[in-house]
C-alpha cells in the first residue's frame, strides 16, 4: 500500500514539478505582434522552462487559443485542431521537449488576424487540470502589395499567393468600376490562363487598356494581394531590355575595343612628336 502511494505521489510530482518550472513562467504576460503577409508561412513565438534539461514530448500538453476559442491542442500524439483552419497548424514535436511550443501556421490566411494565446496544461495532485498562461501573441496578416511595369505585348505573371485565393478582379486607371478577371473552377480564357501546377495567373499580350489596379481575393473577398500595373514603352523592364541589346557582343565587342586602342595610341604618338 505505502509502495503505491509513494508511486502515485512520485508520478503527481513529475506531472506539476517536473513538467513546468513555475518559477520560470510569466506573472504577467506581454503580449507579442506579429505581422505576416497572406499565404505565407508565420510563427507565433512560444517558449516554456522544463524543470529538467529535456522532458519528452509525451509529458507536454500544449493548447493554443484564440479567445474564447481552442484553435489547436497536443498531448502526445493526440492532436486536434479547429476545422477552419484546415491543416494549416504545427507544434513541432522534436522542439517541444526542449521548451519551444511555438505555433506554425503555413498558408496563412487574412481571416487568421487575431489574437491568440498558449497554455501549458497541468495534471495537478488535487485541483485536477490547471492551465497555465506561456505567452499571448497579437497576429495581423496584411495583403500583399507591389508595383510592376510592362511594355504592350508582353505578359503579366499574377501571384495568386495561396490555393485560398478565390477571384482576381479588375479595376482600370480610368475607371471606378471593378471587373471579373478570372475565378478559380472557371475555364482559361484566350488571354487569361491559370498555371496547371503552380498558383500564378498570366495575363497575355497586354495593352494599354490593362493598366490598373489588380486584386487577389480570398473566399471572404479580403484582398489576398494588391497590384499596380503600368502599361508603357518606356517602363523598367523595356529599358533594360534596350540597353542590353545595344551593348557591343561578341567579336563586334572585341573589334570595338581594338580600334579604340589603335586611335588612343596614333593621339599619344603625335603629341610626343609635337613636344619634340
Amino acid at each position: 500500500m505505502k509502495t503505491r502511494l509513494r508511486l502515485f505521489i512520485y508520478l503527481q510530482c513529475f506531472l506539476i514539478g517536473g513538467l513546468v518550472d513555475s518559477s520560470a513562467l510569466p506573472s504577467g504576460v506581454r503580449p507579442i505582434s506579429v505581422t505576416s503577409k497572406a499565404g505565407s508561412r508565420v510563427v507565433l513565438p512560444c517558449s516554456w522552462k522544463p524543470h529538467r534539461a529535456e522532458v519528452s514530448p509525451s509529458a507536454c500538453h500544449v493548447q493554443w487559443v484564440s479567445p474564447p476559442f481552442t484553435v489547436f491542442e497536443q498531448r502526445s500524439e493526440d492532436k486536434w485542431q479547429a476545422k477552419e483552419f484546415d491543416g494549416r497548424l504545427e507544434v513541432p514535436e522534436e522542439t517541444l521537449g526542449s521548451g519551444n511550443c511555438s505555433l506554425i501556421i503555413k498558408d496563412v490566411q487574412i481571416r487568421d488576424t487575431g489574437s491568440y494565446e498558449s497554455f501549458m496544461v497541468v495534471d495537478g495532485a488535487r485541483s485536477g487540470k490547471t492551465r497555465v498562461l506561456l505567452q499571448s501573441v497579437r497576429l495581423s496578416v496584411t495583403d500583399n502589395k507591389s508595383w510592376v511595369s510592362h511594355p504592350p505585348g508582353q505578359d503579366l505573371v499574377l501571384d495568386l499567393h495561396t490555393s485560398h485565393s478565390f477571384t482576381v478582379v479588375f479595376q482600370s486607371r480610368n475607371s471606378s468600376a471593378w471587373l471579373d478577371v478570372w475565378s478559380r473552377g472557371g475555364k482559361n480564357s484566350e488571354r487569361v490562363e491559370k498555371h496547371p501546377l503552380h498558383e500564378q495567373l498570366t495575363i497575355k499580350t497586354l495593352k494599354s487598356s490593362d493598366e490598373g489596379t489588380y486584386k487577389v481575393l480570398d473566399e471572404n473577398g479580403y484582398a489576398v494581394s494588391t497590384v499596380q500595373l503600368s502599361v508603357t514603352e518606356n517602363s523598367p523592364t523595356l529599358r533594360a531590355h534596350q540597353k542590353q541589346e545595344n551593348l557591343p557582343k561578341g567579336d563586334a565587342a572585341k573589334s570595338s575595343c581594338s580600334v579604340l586602342l589603335i586611335v588612343s595610341l596614333f593621339v599619344w604618338s603625335l603629341q610626343t612628336l609635337h613636344l619634340h
